[in-house]
């Protein structure tokens, strides 16, 4: 366990050294709140002032707490390892001491431990100044949204990782990658609350891990959803943790075995 400690503070340092990209990502994610919250404000105007819930206060705060999740999360994934997979690179990271999915699964706490401080609270910040922020009224949802938040950060990196792995088998990732990106980003909760949803698709949204991802996390840190609400939320999360551990897993060791067979 202390290695892995040590990977994910090296991987902390080494995000810390980008800081104009930290920036840029600042105003960036910024930008994109403001845009994002006046849409949703002009839906519950029209809607009389309340939309499924969601008061003008609260689409604020989801949209904020959004804006500061989706970098430390890493909701659209990475291509790092599909890229090492064709490039042969990574039988060099089988070969290390240390468990494959632990030392990406340590060095993305890393990342998104430095991610939240310095690309995920500014913009939050000034989404308080500018629009104001819902705050949960139980002291509970702050705990009990950081293990939600960390849940999520794990879904999202066990989920990646089986979209990486696919490129044991397929010559060309970009066309999966495509739709696992777009598919994340209508049933996360990412660009509107899954609950605006008819129905049908709310349905499908739920049997899907993606809400994990983002929406959990957001309703549990703001108190949309109280504690007692959002523990199963947060039993939800632990299952697609479990299930998906299970599968990615499995992928790897498919995925090696294939490299053995075709490689030596």
């Amino acid at each position: 366990m202390p290695a892995y400690g040590r990977i994910a503070a090296a991987a902390f340092r080494q995000y810390s050294t980008y800081r104009l990209a930290t920036a840029a990502g600042v105003f960036t994610n910024s930008v994109f709140g403001l845009i994002r919250a006046s849409i949703l404000f002009a839906a519950i105007g029209g809607a009389g002032g309340e939309l499924a819930g969601y008061t003008a206060l609260q689409a604020a705060t989801y949209v904020w707490l959004g804006q500061a999740l989706l970098a430390p999360i890493e909701a659209f994934g990475t291509r790092e390892i599909s890229q090492r997979v064709h490039q042969g690179d990574i039988a060099i990271d089988l070969l290390r001491p240390t468990s494959f999915l632990g030392l990406h699964y340590a060095q993305k706490l890393g990342r998104a431990g430095f991610l939240m401080l310095g690309r995920g609270l500014p913009p939050l910040l000034i989404g308080a100044l500018i629009t104001g922020l819902a705050l949960p009224e139980n002291p509970w949802s702050y705990p009990l949204g950081l293990l939600s938040l960390l849940l999520a950060i794990t879904v999202a990196f066990l989920a990646d990782m089986m979209v990486n792995l696919a490129a044991f088998w397929l010559v060309e990732t970009r066309g999966l990658t495509v739709v696992y990106t777009a598919t994340m980003n209508l049933l996360s909760g990412f660009l509107i609350p899954i609950v605006w949803f008819p129905d049908w698709l709310l349905s499908i949204a739920r049997a899907t891990p993606f809400p994990s991802m983002l929406q959990t996390p957001v309703d549990t840190l703001s108190g949309r959803v109280g504690p007692l609400e959002a523990l199963p939320l947060v039993a939800v999360q632990l299952v697609w943790v479990t299930l998906l551990a299970v599968a990615a897993w499995a992928m790897l060791r498919a995925g090696v075995r294939s490299v053995e067979v075709q490689g030596g």
